[in-house]
């Protein structure tokens, strides 16, 4: 019987995600890099180009292993995961419409021998029409054998590493920052005092500009009458937010009121931008919610009550018939006497 099968392509292409000064994308296997200047070793690739013009470079596959390695080379657009805002790019399979349609390696697959490394040229053509700013990318190496797994559903897996490129094309460039999708969720306690009142803040940021933003956030909540409750800078923003990106976020808030009413405030910004967006919270423990829920029902019934007893039943009133006038008779007026 065979097991079912499942394909994981790409896992591995965020490999690369984690800062690193200057040192090459690698997974312990294999590393993928940019060929040496004249002047220095570079950790990825900053180019620039106008619309309409074409850049050639090298990339470098370098093998760590004992045994030679085969990769499907390829260039690939680069995107901010939507939960954490890791950088990672799209897979051999998915549509390229920057980097990854512009570059070319001159050889789509190439072997490296045990411990050696391969330079390959590409080329970059970058369209009369292409959109000014930042059009982040990478060159990767993808292992196109499937390590297997184990048990009754295997796992497949394929391993790709990547070097980064960050290609900037010539004209006007907007830095442009969003907050969105503000929301506050409470976790109280049953009982107001036993236990710990806490709150989830989530929020999305989203860069409408053409440029990449390193943004910093700032968080500030408000109880009733102005009192701060809240007020810090969030560590958690990508900090490389990529144009056109969206990054769902969210901030736990420990020691959250149990009982409030007010706003929460977060504040973007990054080179040049700074956005705002705001939410209002309501904190009401459950046992509080549902005393007063059950107060208003009763309080609802007894005033029901109460106006259907003050409100008499009225008694139609027959009119009364008008008495028919009593014929009066005549009355003989005396004769004159002569």
């Amino acid at each position: 019987m065979r097991k079912p099968y499942v394909l994981l392509l790409g896992l591995f292409l965020a490999l690369f995600a984690a800062p690193a000064p200057a040192h090459a994308a690698d997974n312990g296997s294999w590393s993928v890099y940019p060929a040496s200047s004249k002047v220095a070793a570079r950790p990825y690739f900053y180019l620039s180009a106008d619309p309409g013009t074409m850049i050639e470079d090298e990339v470098v596959v370098a093998n760590k292993t004992a045994q030679p390695l085969t990769f499907r080379l390829y260039a690939a657009d680069a995107y901010n995961t939507p939960r954490d805002g890791g950088f990672a790019v799209r897979t051999v399979q998915e549509k390229q419409r920057g980097v990854g349609a512009w570059a070319k390696p001159a050889r789509s697959r190439v072997t490296v021998p045990a411990h050696g490394k391969v330079t390959v040229p590409f080329t970059l053509r970058v369209p009369e029409g292409a959109e000014p700013g930042d059009h982040p990318g990478a060159l990767v190496a993808l292992d196109e054998r499937i390590d297997k797994g184990d048990g009754s559903i295997a796992l497949g897996v394929q391993r790709a590493v990547g070097a980064r490129v960050y290609l900037r094309v010539g004209g006007p460039t907007l830095p442009a920052i969003a907050v969105e999708n503000v929301h506050v969720v409470h976790h109280q306690p049953l009982v107001p005092g036993l236990g710990d009142s806490t709150a989830t803040i989530s929020y999305t940021l989203h860069n409408t500009g053409n440029v990449t933003l390193d943004p910093k956030v700032e968080l500030r909540a408000e109880g009733l009458f102005g009192r701060t409750l809240l007020a810090r800078d969030l560590s958690r923003a990508p900090s490389e937010l990529l144009p056109g990106q969206r990054v769902h976020l969210t901030e736990p808030w420990h020691g959250a009121p149990q009982l409030d009413w007010g706003d929460v405030t977060l504040t973007a910004s990054a080179q040049d931008t700074r956005e705002s967006a705001s939410t209002s919270f309501f904190a009401l423990p459950w046992l509080v919610a549902v005393i007063l829920l059950v107060g208003v029902a009763g309080g609802a019934v007894l005033v029901i009550r109460a106006r259907r007893g003050r409100a008499l039943p009225s008694v139609p009133v027959r009119p009364s018939r008008r008495a028919a006038p009593t014929p009066s008779r005549p009355r003989s007026s005396p004769s004159a006497r002569l």
